[in-house]
């Protein structure tokens, strides 16, 4: 199933997909020397948003859930992925631990730490499940609606190695984002491989340090085919903490948000866009992944004009002061992002690509649709639904000599690079923030 467009694909995303394809000898090789520099993120998934006019990422998952949505002519792609990764970390590994997130009830979460299961097993390792829920003292078999069953253990530490008993694993994957904080069972683990890495962790990770990174892939990879890097870059501020309950910080959102919208405006003036900016005001802390993120009582905030932040900030305070559990701590870090609408479509119901990587390869995705949310709006909500994309060709293989916005494969692999890009970003931001690199005067 391929998603229709509501705007006809003119102008500048043509443009750009057209360069991207007469690009593609240098883009491989461009990638191909970043990663011999770089180490890629083990896996990651990219939230993409096409606007028509402008392709950019608006986030990036260094700790994926979803495998399970993709469809199985992916597998292979997957398989292939996980052995190279796998051969480059620890080349005589025969066991894989599996650290879960604790939804040991939603069996979406289930099916997807089952087709990791699935994947790693055909790359040739033995997979169990250790978990960090304090719930889980036993091993503990859970059923699937398809008949399928999982067994999570309870995650053993010993000295200095994780594992379960009778499994000694050389390397542990997380498919836990440790949102809450890192567990001190997880921490100085020194003779295996923990990935991804615990300052990769929603506890740590700032959406700022992402969006600063893939800046500068973005400005470096625009130089390289010779396109304006906005046309794949959402433009950012980091405003720092906001205090919508005493009011401190809330002017320099203000006039933050502002500054922003005017510089969208004079690029959409350039481009000869005629639609309304509009940013997203977002907690900058990547743990809640979004939807989580409570600022005031409220998620992530779409601004049109400043007026709907002072109305926001007057209904916070508002709710605050009538509230009889008042927040503890109502300063947040706040980062200001340049909105991406996306134009796509999948039975009328509005549609964003996910493009899901391991090690530095892509590997398969799916369309996140919502019915009841707009073009403006975050997806990744409840009420989401999710249709595999039709990665024609895998999506590695453009079609040389199609009309730009009218081929799928072509489409899919400027998705595939976009997302790429960002998980350069990831692996750029990884390295600043290595609490244990080497420092070189």
């Amino acid at each position: 199933m391929v998603p229709h467009l509501i705007t006809a694909l003119t102008g500048p995303i043509n443009e750009l997909e057209q360069r991207i394809l007469d690009s593609t000898p240098a883009i491989e090789r461009w990638f191909r020397l970043e990663w011999m520099e770089h180490t890629p993120p083990f896996y990651c998934a990219v939230d993409v948003r096409n606007a028509g006019f402008k392709l950019a990422p608006v986030d990036t998952n260094l700790f994926p859930d979803g495998w399970n949505n993709m469809t199985p002519e992916m597998l292979p792609l997957a398989v292939q992925a996980a052995m190279a990764a796998i051969e480059k970390i620890c080349p005589e590994a025969r066991n894989l631990l599996v650290v879960p997130d604790n939804h040991t009830e939603n069996s979406f979460y289930l099916a997807n730490i089952l087709q990791l299961k699935r994947i790693f097993h055909q790359a040739g390792l033995n997979v169990r499940f250790g978990s960090i829920d304090a719930a889980i003292k036993t091993p503990t078999t859970l059923k699937l609606p398809t008949g399928e069953t999982i067994t999570l253990e309870p995650l053993n530490r010993t000295d200095r190695r994780l594992g379960l008993k009778d499994f000694d694993p050389c390397t542990i994957l997380l498919n836990n984002d440790l949102a809450p904080g890192i567990p001190g069972m997880l921490e100085d683990v020194n003779e295996q491989y923990l990935l991804p890495p615990l300052h990769a962790s929603g506890s740590v990770r700032s959406k700022a340090n992402h969006f600063k990174a893939y800046e500068e892939v973005a400005k470096r990879f625009g130089k390289l085919i010779g396109v304006d890097s906005w046309l794949i870059n959402p433009m950012f501020t980091h405003c720092g903490p906001v205090n919508v309950v005493t009011g401190e910080g809330v002017e320099n959102l203000t006039t933050q948000v502002d500054a922003l919208l005017t510089k969208i405006k004079r690029k959409y003036k350039e481009y000869g866009i005629h639609e309304k900016p509009f940013v997203l005001v977002k907690c900058n802390s990547v743990n809640g992944a979004g939807t989580g993120e409570k600022m005031g009582g409220m998620g992530i905030m779409t601004v049109r004009d400043i007026k709907d932040l002072d109305a926001w900030v007057h209904s916070t305070q508002s709710k605050n002061k009538s509230s009889k559990a008042q927040v503890a701590n109502p300063a947040i870090d706040i980062i200001i992002q340049e909105g991406v609408q996306t134009n796509e479509r999948v039975n009328s119901a509005v549609a964003e690509p996910v493009v899901y990587m391991m090690d530095r390869y892509v590997v398969g995705g799916f369309y996140r649709i919502h019915a009841d949310r707009g073009i403006d709006e975050n997806l990744n909500a409840p009420g989401a639904s999710y249709v595999p994309l039709a990665f024609a060709d895998s999506g590695r293989l453009p079609q040389p000599g199609e009309k730009p916005g009218a081929s799928s494969p072509n489409r899919f692999y400027m998705y595939g690079v976009i997302a790429r890009l960002a998980m350069l970003a990831a692996s750029y931001e990884l390295e600043a923030t290595d609490p244990n690199a080497e420092v070189y005067d």
